[in-house]
C-alpha cells in the first residue's frame, strides 16, 4: 500500500514518513496543496493519503472537495491541529474519510490507516463483483416478445421466415442446452403404436 503525505512542515513530515515505512507501508512526500491533488489524480496513485489541514496553494479540505468533484475515490485522512466540532464536520463535510487531530497517537494513527486500507479493500472486491455481475449479465440472452410456432409440429418461425426446431430456436437465442427424454404419456402411447405393453402393466 502506497500512501501520500501532504504536509509542509519538514518535521512532521519526516515522522510521518518514518512511521509510515516501518509499518511497512511505501511513502510519497509532497509540501502543498496542489501537488497533492495532482499526485491523488494521476494514473497509480496513492488510494490513501494524509492530509495536512493547512498547506499553501489548496488547504486539506479543499483538496478533498476538488479530488471528489474529480470522481477521486482515494482514503482521505485529514491532520490538524483544529479541535472545534464544526471544524471535524467541515473537513467530513469537504469529502475527507477520516480526521485525527495533532498531535497525535502513532498507535491511533496506525488505527486509522489500517482501517482506511479494509475500507479500500472491501471496495475493490465490490468493484470486482459488480464488474464480474456486468460481464454476466452481458452474456445473458434473453427470449422477448410473441414467437410464431405451429400447431402440429411445434416448429418457431424466426424473423427471415425459416421454421427452426424449438430446441435449436431456443439454444440458439438463449444460454441454455436441452437433454432429451420422454414423458410417460407419450412413452404409452408409443408402446400402444408398438403393440408392446406399458411397463407399468
Amino acid at each position: 500500500m502506497r500512501i501520500l503525505i501532504a504536509e509542509d512542515d519538514p518535521v512532521t513530515a519526516r515522522i510521518l514518513d518514518q512511521l509510515s515505512q516501518s509499518w511497512g507501508y511505501e511513502t510519497q512526500l509532497v509540501k502543498e496543496g496542489p501537488a497533492s491533488l495532482e499526485a491523488l489524480q494521476r494514473p497509480g496513485s496513492p488510494q490513501l493519503a494524509l492530509l495536512d489541514w493547512m498547506m499553501p496553494g489548496l488547504d486539506g479540505p479543499d483538496v478533498c472537495r476538488k479530488l471528489r468533484e474529480a470522481g477521486g475515490t482515494n482514503y482521505l485522512i485529514l491532520l490538524t491541529a483544529k479541535t472545534h466540532q464544526s471544524d471535524i464536520v467541515a473537513g467530513l463535510d469537504a469529502g475527507a474519510d477520516d480526521y485525527l487531530v495533532k498531535p497525535f497517537d502513532p498507535a491511533e494513527l496506525h488505527a486509522r490507516i489500517k482501517a482506511g486500507i479494509r475500507i479500500l479493500d472491501l471496495q475493490a472486491r465490490l468493484a470486482a463483483h459488480v464488474k464480474e455481475l456486468e460481464e454476466a449479465l452481458g452474456n445473458v440472452r434473453r427470449l422477448s416478445g410473441l414467437l410464431p410456432i405451429c400447431s402440429y409440429c411445434k416448429a418457431i418461425r424466426d424473423d427471415s421466415d425459416y421454421w427452426h426446431r424449438v430446441e435449436e430456436y431456443v439454444t440458439e437465442h438463449a444460454d441454455v442446452k436441452f437433454s432429451h427424454g420422454i414423458c410417460p404419456k407419450c412413452l404409452d402411447a408409443a408402446y400402444q403404436e408398438w403393440g408392446l405393453k406399458s411397463q407399468e402393466s
